[in-house]
């Protein structure tokens, strides 16, 4: 029995450093997912969302950095959350400039927040094209229909067990999303067909 008492002193000391490390990771995921949160909605309002992007990456670097030699803390879901959310804002932003979206690698994020991420960025592209329908832009809201259903068939290429990426549950939200944006451009498209016929009959 000798040396228990050094053991789990040295395991106390252990486990005290990591739940420092938690929460510090905690507070540092919150404040990307704010700051992902804030650089969509100035995009969506015209505003420049840079700043609030380049904080994030800034915390996000942190994060990664104070989780490294913790594993269990690294591949939790503090992590994949700001990553998810950093996916998100990154990708949308290359998809308003016409850009090419970057990957997983260039995020530095993982496979698994990169797939999620995309999942959201489908929730962003139809309020996108719901602003042009209300614009009468409705090529336009066409447009992101298109894409819409390129980033959900990319979505759906993957076929994994929730244990590894819960993708299944974005898969079906996405689904949902892409079926009412349908819906809403086919209404809009019927509506102006209407009013262009009544209008050259005039």
């Amino acid at each position: 029995m000798d040396g228990l008492n050094e053991t789990a002193q040295d395991i106390e000391s252990q486990m005290n450093e990591k739940e420092e490390v938690r929460e510090i990771a905690l507070k540092s995921s919150r404040t990307i997912v704010r700051l992902c949160g804030m650089a969509i909605r100035a995009m969506h309002l015209g505003n420049d969302p840079i700043p609030d992007m380049e904080e994030a990456m800034e915390e996000l670097h942190k994060l990664v950095g104070i989780t490294r030699d913790f594993p269990g803390l690294r591949h939790s879901g503090i992590v994949e959350s700001a990553m998810q959310e950093y996916v998100e804002v990154k990708t949308l932003y290359a998809y308003t400039l016409g850009e090419q979206l970057p990957s997983y690698r260039d995020l530095g994020v993982t496979p698994e927040a990169y797939i999620l991420g995309v999942g959201d960025l489908i929730g962003e592209i139809r309020r996108l094209a719901l602003d042009n329908i209300r614009k009468g832009a409705v090529d336009d809201a066409a447009k992101h229909l298109d894409n819409m259903e390129k980033f959900y068939d990319f979505l759906m290429i993957f076929n994994y067990p929730d244990s590894m990426v819960a993708v299944r549950r974005k898969q079906d939200i996405a689904r949902g999303v892409l079926e009412k944006t349908r819906g809403d451009v086919t209404n809009a498209i019927r509506s102006y067909s209407l009013e262009k016929m009544l209008a050259s009959k005039e």
